[in-house]
């Protein structure tokens, strides 16, 4: 039997209740009580987040029919089967769920069999990849080791995600149904999500929770090292600055703490090899550099410490864990048990916010994939972010070895663990990237260069700094005593990583733009290609390339000695970013690869785009940006850009402290319309003016009464607007210089 009841579809299942309600228009919540009682839910929902209300469209509650609806899909009540029937908006049916099965603790759903499914979990360092990101057979929802990604989730690009509450699972993928088993708890609430790829993972982000922002600085590049000290850190990074190789942190393993010391050595600075760490002295330093230092923490303590002792008296430790010698001290330890309220409470101790407060300023936190827990990773950091909010304005920043879904509101990135250096293990972090995504952690990153196994070649070095420019967190690392600076690499490869290097800071207004996108839409600045163009069968399980951000399709080189490279482009016009050839989309093209120099980035331009770039920094904020270069290229559809940009360290942002300003173009016929947004937040950056640099035509004349200028070199050292055309390797183009402190619309004619 089913009634309607308010808005809750009510379906009894003897002894067992049904209810089925949508909480938004894309997310169905069925909820199976038990003698009146349900299971607590898990860390995977964000309980703090209020769905907001929306218009439910439809409520059809007759003897023959029973059903709800949003303008997002519909829920059928199947009397006759004992089946709910879940539509999109154009009636078109998604899934089928047999209540029968449904009572004895199976979830079966039935969908068309040439579905292709995605999400689940991803790869760990080293399991092959070569299945990329479709998911097929038995997989088990898990937190996993060594970068791993996990949710209790699966997803279809024919528009369709399912999300358990439910701290781990068991789904069964077979052609036509998808069944899940081995749930944490008896009855879990699930939820049925309903839309085009991005909808779902808003949907997924509405239900699990926001990403809060990184900082600025997070957006550049991060050196890490094992095996350093403070001589050797300030050689490196005034390197770096006297080379103008930009860099914004460098971050360090186990040499800076008091590692094996009592009273608090895990927590505390190495005063021996670090002598300016506990005064501040080294953080004044760097900051005079710009540089930012982050540090590694482990989720064990020393047993016999004053530290060790006190997590035994208060009972901080895993349950049922031995002793057992650190391979770095060689010292008795245990690991703390991060799921317990209490220890998460002590483990931002005093030692340890005293090395926040003199510098360390991030957190690298490593090896607490170790235990059968899916949440003591996601537990670790979620203690550091609590603890350092709780004293300080100053954004967490932190990167973890795998991932549970509901990690992201903890300011969570993760890495893909102690990866090999060598192509083929590069080559592999593209499969590891795009399924980590495919849960929900869009923050990812890896060692570049690879970790173990000895010394990348300066060609796998090269390409591997081009391949991380165009990931969301772009850090090198090695094993004890390797260095994965761009001049141990010769001077061939340095130019083509130091040029990588720059475009990324090139890219830091398009990129930090994207911080805000991710949360507030759930998608982040990388995402596969299939989340745009879900229907290209090309595209099901291509991991070659990726879009990064909306407008930029990157396909790194990840082969040795490589002279072509075959790209498929999805449909569209695409413009190479560093010739300006232009090709069509949905074929494949045969691209010219250098095999001697390195220094080449397949990199494409998406017709409609547009994309800020800034001037040349050593670092983010190394000098106010008061001009923000935009290249546009104009479609034949309205296409938008919405610049965000804040204090890039606090979390003012929450207040409104923000600065948003959208800005559009569309081509009609021989007129191109751009149109710039009034900007909305409190923040006041120093930006002045955008130089539009419109793609495509030299303009007749705008409408206006702009100046026109004789040539951009005139137009720029102007002090105010105007306008200028003239020709770059993009072909014809016009400079627009105009205020970013008003509304604007502006015509350009292009007509001959």
């Amino acid at each position: 039997m089913a009634h309607i009841r308010n808005r809750d579809m009510l379906i009894d299942l003897g002894t067992d209740q049904l209810s089925v309600r949508f909480v938004a228009p894309g997310i169905v919540h069925v909820q199976n009580t038990h003698d009146d009682t349900t299971d607590a839910s898990t860390l995977v929902i964000d309980h703090h987040t209020a769905h907001p209300a929306f218009e439910q469209v439809r409520i059809d509650d007759t003897a023959n029919d029973k059903s709800i609806a949003s303008v997002r899909g519909s829920v059928h009540w199947d009397r006759q089967h004992r089946q709910l029937q879940i539509d999109d908006a154009q009636h078109h049916r998604l899934l089928q769920l047999d209540l029968a099965s449904l009572q004895h603790g199976a979830l079966p759903l039935q969908h068309e069999s040439h579905d292709a499914l995605y999400g689940i979990g991803g790869y760990n360092a080293t399991e092959d990849a070569a299945a990329g990101m479709l998911r097929t057979g038995k997989q088990v929802a898990t937190a996993g080791e060594q970068g791993h990604a996990g949710a209790p989730f699966v997803w279809s690009t024919t528009g369709y995600g399912v999300l358990l509450d439910s701290d781990g699972a068991t789904f069964t993928l077979k052609p036509g149904a998808i069944s899940v088993s081995g749930t944490a708890r008896r009855h879990p609430d699930y939820y049925i999500l309903i839309g085009t790829p991005t909808e779902i993972f808003a949907a997924l982000t509405q239900l699990s929770g926001q990403s809060p922002l990184f900082p600025k600085w997070a957006m550049g590049f991060t050196n890490s090292q094992w095996g350093i000290d403070q001589k050797e850190l300030l050689q490196i990074v005034d390197t770096y600055r006297a080379k103008h190789i930009p860099i914004d942190n460098f971050t360090i393993d186990f040499d800076w703490k008091a590692w094996g010391e009592d009273d608090y050595g895990e927590f505390r600075w190495n005063a021996t090899k670090f002598p300016d760490g506990p005064d501040g002295k080294l953080k004044a330093e760097l900051d005079r550099r710009g540089i930012h230092l982050t540090g590694i923490m482990k989720p064990r303590v020393h047993v016999d410490t004053v530290e060790g002792r006190y997590a035994t008296a208060h009972d901080l430790w895993r349950p049922e864990e031995k002793a057992a010698p650190d391979y770095f001290s060689h010292k008795p330890v245990k690991d703390i048990d991060f799921d317990k309220p209490a220890a998460r409470a002590w483990f931002f101790n005093d030692a340890l916010k005293h090395s926040f407060a003199t510098g360390m300023v991030g957190w690298w936190n490593d090896e607490a994939d170790n235990t059968p827990s899916n949440t003591q990773f996601l537990n670790m950091q979620r203690t550091l972010y609590d603890g350092q909010r709780a004293i300080s304005n100053q954004r967490v920043w932190s990167v973890n070895r795998n991932f549970w879904l509901g990690s992201q509101r903890y300011a969570y990135g993760l890495w893909s663990g102690d990866i090999p250096t060598g192509f083929a293990s590069m080559a592999g972090q593209r499969a590891r990237m795009l399924s980590a995504i495919n849960v929900g952690a869009m923050q990812w990153g890896m060692d570049g260069g690879g970790f173990k196994n000895g010394t990348p070649t300066p060609e796998n070095y090269a390409r591997w700094i081009e391949f991380g420019a165009f990931t969301p967190i772009f850090r090198v690392h090695g094993e004890l005593g390797q260095k994965r600076q761009p001049w141990v690499y010769g001077p061939v490869a340095e130019k083509a990583a130091t040029d990588a290097i720059r475009l990324r800071y090139a890219l830091i207004p398009y990129i930090y733009s994207y911080e805000h996108t991710r949360r507030s839409t759930g998608v982040g600045l990388v995402r596969p290609l299939l989340f745009d163009w879900p229907h290209d069968p090309q595209l099901r399980n291509d991991i070659d390339a990726w879009l990064f951000g909306d407008w930029l399709l990157a396909s790194p080189v990840v082969e040795p000695g490589q002279t072509s490279k075959d790209i498929y482009l999805p449909a569209g016009r695409w413009t190479e970013w560093f010739s300006g050839k232009v090709y069509q989309g949905g074929q494949t093209i045969r691209l010219a690869i250098d095999s001697k120099h390195w220094g080449d980035i397949p990199l494409f331009i998406r017709d409609g785009a547009i994309i800020p770039t800034q001037s040349p920094m050593d670092y983010v904020g190394e000098k106010p940006l008061t001009q923000l270069d935009v290249d546009v290229f104009p479609a034949d559809t309205r296409t938008q850009f919405d610049y965000y940009d804040d204090d890039g360290s606090t979390y003012d942002y929450e207040k409104g402290a923000y600065f948003v300003q959208s800005l559009s173009v569309q081509r009609h016929g021989d007129t191109v319309q751009l149109d710039v947004g009034a900007a909305s937040g409190s923040f006041k950056p120093a930006l002045q003016f955008y130089l539009l640099k419109i793609h495509g035509s030299a303009a007749a004349h705008i409408s206006g009464d702009l100046k026109l200028f004789d040539k951009l070199d005139t137009l720029q050292h102007s002090s105010g607007e105007g306008w200028a055309r003239g020709h770059d390797r993009y072909g014809d183009v016009t400079w627009v210089r105009i205020s970013s402190t008003h509304a604007a619309k502006i015509a350009l004619d292009m007509q001959p």
